[in-house]
């Protein structure tokens, strides 16, 4: 049995350069307002463990830290130099939803030389990132233990483990499992309750990470899950950092527990070994109850069930009474935004109940499924969850407006339904998927040069539509190739309007959070957060480059000149090779003049200075080959020269992404 209070043990090995630690949280029983883990925000003591996130909170993120600094960087022995320590740490962790199929969250190892990293979002990535054009500003490092999937941040599946170096955008991932001594790969579950076991050992001499996982009771797998080796960690290792865990979520409930800790900064494989005997055990909520704890009398058995069996049936067809009433029920409010509403019932036959099977994708707006209605048409249904009605009305009057859009180059709305505080909104479904699905990862059937500039001319008309061709402006906020869809014959489509915002033609807008998606958000957005048509601008321009170089606009396992794909093009630009950025697969499909045009087009719509992007007007007209007030050459010769016409040395987004040296 482990003892009611924690196995602390903390070692002090006096050295040259500074005090080493070596600590063991066999438990966290007993720690209430204890000084031995300094917690953040949400973080808590409950029982024995240390839960990261609260349930009643829509949006919450919580950190438990070390409370002392570890000296990273000290003098090297025997030389004028410094060199990184190193580190073993061990621990035990359980990651439970409150419905299984929600969107997933993770927790994070993280190594800081803050407790609260700059600009950090409270309801997203781990709590440790923002999503602006910014990376972490501190030094900092992170192992991901993911248990949810963003395509846009090259995640694999939704149960990985990522190494973070400042950016969410993982250097490195590997699927959660372990080897078996028959070296057969086992997965692990990481988000099913059960308690899994961590080892991360970091070698600061060779600047390498192993991290291992397995389900406690299984010994150390020999081969580590995942390995990284790079000089360029060096980059974010301060001289003092704190050391600890980190979590955050948003509406969905996903409870993150750390039940034991291991850590040393003697070496690698220094850590202590945890007692893994006696842990709680944390499983999903069962519906099944055992309705009697000892015996009864046979007779009164058959009573007591009888008396439930009837107030069961009564109950039950009470209760879908009253559902079916809500659901039908139509309240004032709603009929004044949009009178084409769909039945609950109608969208869950569509959809085979909502089935996984139906499921197109998911993420912090909640889920998307496919569907079938009677007359054969196949329809997208994205769900999307509200705290309030009021929330939910406001949210309808926006959605009311995006709905009276009509363009071919627009995913059409077609109707919505509402259960309670859940909005379901009804879309055409586009049989191709996504843009980015059909140039990235190695697609099946890769969209072939022609098919590539008709695409993003359709979108530059739906975007002139938004922005000029309304009674309002529309900035869509979120434009990137995984929110273009491409319908039955390959043609373009802009979609997900869910952070769209309305403007009358003239009128400033107000400045509002930060929101969109890592690399594509204009520079300005750091500094002043209302965003402008001109801010679209800038988010197609990346969307060009990326289609005409195959790229995603920020890769993390690029060499570190085309990390950011718009510098690497731009100094490609001012060295007059642009045309060598072109997507290799795609070599033999194009004239090297259209091939430049287009290239110098996407800089010109990345130019760091708002006021001298051209218009989606002046954008359609030269993807078209119309003419403009000056001509295309000029235009985009004067507009593509970007920061170095006035002498920088790269755009601010491109000089923030960056890696430190």
């Amino acid at each position: 049995m482990l003892p009611l209070v924690p196995i602390i043990i903390l070692q002090l090995f006096f050295s040259p350069s500074a005090f080493a630690v070596d600590f063991l949280y066999n438990s966290f029983n007993g720690m209430v307002n204890a000084t031995n883990v300094t917690l953040i925000n949400d973080a808590r003591f409950d029982s024995s463990v240390v839960r990261l996130t609260n349930d009643s909170n829509q949006f919450s993120f919580g950190r438990a830290f070390y409370p002392t600094r570890l000296t990273m960087i000290k003098p090297a022995s025997n030389s004028s130099g410094t060199v990184i320590s190193s580190f073993s740490t061990s621990f035990v962790f359980s990651i439970l939803p409150e419905i299984s199929s929600s969107p997933g969250f993770g927790l994070a190892f993280v190594l800081s030389n803050t407790t609260s990293p700059p600009g950090a979002l409270a309801s997203q990535y781990f709590g440790l990132f923002t999503n602006a054009t910014v990376p972490a500003v501190a030094p900092l490092f992170a192992i991901e233990f993911d248990t949810g999937r963003n395509p846009e941040f090259n995640d694999p599946d939704d149960n990985h483990i990522g190494v973070d170096l400042n950016s969410i955008i993982s250097a490195t991932t590997a699927p959660a499992g372990y080897n078996n001594s028959m070296g057969d790969f086992v997965p692990v579950q990481m988000r099913n309750g059960q308690n899994v076991r961590a080892w991360i050992d970091f070698n600061g001499t060779s600047s390498e990470i192993n991290v291992t996982v397995a389900p406690i009771g299984v010994q150390r797998p020999s081969t580590p899950t995942l390995s990284f080796k790079d000089p360029v960690i060096a980059n974010y290792v301060s001289a003092e950092m704190y050391v600890g865990f980190s979590a955050s979520k948003t509406e969905w409930v996903e409870a993150q527990r750390v039940l034991a800790w291991s850590f040393s900064d003697v070496g690698v494989g220094a850590a202590r070994e945890i007692n893994t005997t006696n842990f709680p055990v944390f499983e999903p909520v069962s519906s099944s109850n055992s309705l009697s704890a000892g015996k009864i009398a046979g007779i009164a058995i058959g009573c007591v069930a009888f008396v439930m069996i009837c107030a069961s049936g009564f109950y039950l067809y009470w209760r879908k009474t009253k559902l079916k009433d809500e659901e039908e029920e139509i309240e004032d409010w709603e009929l004044e935004y949009w009178p084409h509403r769909f039945s609950y019932e109608e969208l869950s036959q569509a959809s085979d109940g909502f089935s996984n099977q139906n499921l197109l994708g998911s993420g912090g707006f909640g889920r998307v499924f496919k569907g079938t209605l009677p007359n054969k048409t196949e329809i997208a249904v994205k769900c999307v969850s509200h705290d309030s009605k009021q929330g939910l009305r406001e949210f309808m009057a926006e959605i009311s407006s995006m709905g009276r859009l009509q363009h071919k180059n627009l995913v059409q709305m077609r109707g919505w339904c509402r259960k309670g505080n859940e909005l379901m909104l009804v879309y055409d479904y586009m049989p191709n998927g996504s843009l980015n699905k059909r140039i990235f990862d190695k697609p099946t059937k890769v969209l072939d040069w022609q098919q590539r500039c008709r695409v993003l001319a359709d979108v530059a008309e739906g975007l002139t539509y938004l922005h000029h061709g309304w009674d309002q402006v529309v900035v869509h906020r979120d434009i990137k190739s995984s929110n273009i869809l491409l319908d039955s014959d390959m043609r373009g489509r802009l979609g997900d309007f869910g952070l769209a915002k309305l403007y009358e033609h003239g009128e400033v807008p107000n400045t509002t959070r930060v929101v969109g998606t890592l690399g594509y958000l204009a520079p300005e957005l750091a500094r002043v957060a209302a965003p402008t048509s001109a801010s679209d601008v800038y988010s197609f321009g990346v969307v060009i480059l990326e289609v005409a170089c195959g790229r995603r606009p920020i890769d993390m396992a690029a060499t570190e000149e085309k990390v950011v794909l718009m510098e690497w093009v731009r100094e490609l630009y001012g060295q007059g090779k642009v045309v060598e950025a072109a997507d290799p697969t795609m070599r033999g499909q194009y004239e090297a003049e259209e091939m430049e045009m287009v290239l110098k087009l996407g800089l010109a719509c990345c130019h760091p200075e708002p006021q001298r992007r051209p218009t989606m007007k002046e954008v359609v007209a030269l993807l078209l080959g119309e003419q403009v007030a000056a001509a295309p050459a000029d235009l985009l010769s004067d507009l593509a020269r970007g920061d170095t016409s006035t002498g920088g040395g790269g755009s601010e987004e491109a000089a923030m992404l960056r890696p430190p040296v």
